[in-house]
């Protein structure tokens, strides 16, 4: 049988009060008593089930979402998700809000994540911006003991205890090795189209594009990076403007969002050479263009793992307890028109009691 308070109690000669405080790091407990009591349990092999412990003490999880603001139909998908855990915050013991901040605007993010640490909550998730004052915010959330999470795009060299999201390095490697099969024996340059260079995920989805296209496929110039802000409008703008400096681009790679700008200056071309055409995250805005031929291959994360993942990890953060690595790995998944999911399976649709 595995081993209780009570034989903690009897190897260490204390009460049942003196080791439930030891367990729960309460006051009034001599230190030369509390060594006692945690000697007994590492000799005698106690673990705790922190998640019954939690039930029976009826423990509430407040945790703090930091999200983008603005149409990014992929951002309004991931905040759905959101929506749904706290919908399933009774079973799962969690009081979950949700912030937003202006996209890409770290003084902004600075000042949410200040907030959220004058609250005490039991933790932060947040899709982060590369800057050193959003990594200085965090650290101090961290000094206060607040466990953080980076969704979507991370934060290197920031105290953040984990980060849900997929392996931007190897999207953009995927990217590049399908564009080039994809164009086969077509010339031309490739034009990439991005939200911003101030987030990681972006700038670690062009490193992995570039390195596999000059690798593999140099015969295919890449472009200057076109910078959208994941504005539809100032992206149809931009991308048309390439399309018609350089008729013979060959690909387009869309490694962020704005693909309701990009699908738009697609549908303008008229009597032109096709161009290939690979971008993330399954909307409803990619998934028409998927169908109709104008978007060969999209990359997608499902931001539904992402925020669950995200929940699970900082539970077991603010319990003390090892987050299951494997069970936290959000994987690629790659969507031609032939493949695609069901609509009610996307990042913009509820869950409907999937497990991860």
């Amino acid at each position: 049988m595995r081993p209780t308070v009570h034989d903690i109690a009897a190897a260490a000669g204390v009460s049942l009060a003196t080791v439930d405080r030891v367990l729960n790091q309460r006051a009034g407990v001599r230190t030369v008593t509390r060594e006692r009591v945690e000697q007994a349990i590492e000799r005698i092999g106690y673990v705790r089930d922190v998640a019954a412990a939690n039930l029976a003490k009826s423990r509430v999880y407040p945790f703090i979402f930091i999200l983008p603001s603005g149409d990014n139909s992929f951002m309004r998908g991931l905040e759905a998700q959101v929506r749904a855990a706290i919908g399933r915050s009774a079973v799962e013991r969690t009081d979950i809000s949700i912030v937003t901040v202006p996209a890409f605007n770290a003084e902004a993010l600075v000042a949410a994540l200040d907030e959220a640490r004058a609250v005490s909550p039991a933790g932060v998730a947040v899709v982060a911006i590369d800057s050193p004052h959003v990594v200085a915010a965090v650290d101090r959330l961290s000094a206060a003991r607040i466990p953080v999470v980076t969704l979507v795009s991370d934060l290197a060299g920031s105290a953040r205890d984990h980060f849900a999201g997929i392996d931007n390095i190897a999207a953009g490697r995927t990217a590049a090795s399908l564009m080039g099969r994809f164009l086969g024996g077509r010339s031309g340059p490739v034009a990439v189209l991005a939200g911003s260079m101030l987030v990681r995920d972006h700038r670690e989805r062009l490193e992995g594009f570039r390195a596999v296209m000059t690798e593999n496929f140099g015969g295919h110039a890449l472009l200057p990076v076109i910078e959208g802000q994941d504005d539809p409008d100032l992206v149809e703008r931009l991308v048309g403007e390439a399309l018609a400096a350089a008729p013979e681009i060959a690909g387009i790679y869309s490694l962020g969002a704005g693909n309701r700008g990009l699908i738009s200056a697609l549908k303008r071309r008229k009597n032109a050479a096709p161009v290939c055409v690979i971008a993330h995250e399954l909307t409803q805005h990619t998934r028409a263009a998927l169908n109709e031929g104008l978007i060969d291959v999209i990359l997608n994360q499902d931001a539904g793992h992402e925020v669950r993942s995200a929940v699970r990890v900082l539970k077991a953060k603010a319990d003390g307890v090892a987050v299951i690595g494997a069970q936290e790995r959000i994987r690629l998944d790659i969507f031609l028109k032939d493949n695609l999911p069901f609509e009610q399976d996307s990042n913009q649709a509820p869950e409907r009691g999937r497990q991860d």
